[in-house]
């Protein structure tokens, strides 16, 4: 007998639905680099993992974005003036449907990691793939992606820095994304989102 999907069809259908309009929206007007932000990424990733049903992808994704994605919500609730890094959001040179579809994929992508995690259970292999990740995408942003965009903040922490050199700068990031980020991260899903699931 065919096992019952553990996730609900109007979730996949919706959600994949609004991918399906932000990622042209975004190539057109923001240019394909703004697509290697781990967010978009996620976004994307996120589509897959629902239809399969595939733990490894959303614990992943989990594992780069989750809680980043948690302090741009609370850094847009606050008006973009905690962390900065939502600030876009309030500035009048950014385009109203950019706003607002950018609130509305940032303001999903949390619940809906969380509701994977919780359907699905994480898979400790997250750690190590998104590590593995990290190591492509960061040096793929840095030579495709114009320093003014700073995207992945590969140029600078905020804006792009001349105190350390390029590369060690990029390494340094790579670092502290695995550690502040990546580890954290994995160490609490693995603590409490552990489940044993057979789908994979």
């Amino acid at each position: 007998m065919q096992a019952q999907p553990l996730l609900p069809l109007w979730l996949k259908i919706s959600y994949t639905l609004m991918v399906c309009v932000i990622i042209p929206v975004y190539w057109i007007d923001l240019g394909p680099g703004n697509l290697l932000w781990f967010s978009d990424i996620a976004l994307i990733a996120l589509v897959p993992a629902l239809w399969l049903e595939n733990r490894l992808i959303n614990s992943t994704m989990a594992v780069a974005v989750f809680f980043l994605e948690v302090g741009w919500v609370v850094d847009f609730l606050t008006g973009g003036n905690l962390i900065q890094i939502a600030a876009y959001m309030y500035e009048d040179d950014t385009d109203t449907h950019i706003r607002i579809l950018s609130g509305l994929f940032h303001l999903a992508l949390p619940p809906v990691i969380l509701f994977l995690l919780l359907r699905l259970g994480y898979d400790t292999r997250a750690f190590w793939t998104q590590v593995a990740l990290a190591s492509v995408v960061l040096p793929a942003t840095y030579l495709l992606t114009d320093p003014s965009d700073n995207v992945n903040w590969v140029f600078g922490p905020a804006e792009q820095q001349d105190l350390l050199p390029p590369l060690l700068y990029l390494a340094l990031l790579m670092l502290v994304l695995t550690l502040v980020v990546y580890l954290p991260s994995h160490l609490l899903f693995r603590r409490f989102l552990t489940h044993r699931r057979k789908n994979a």
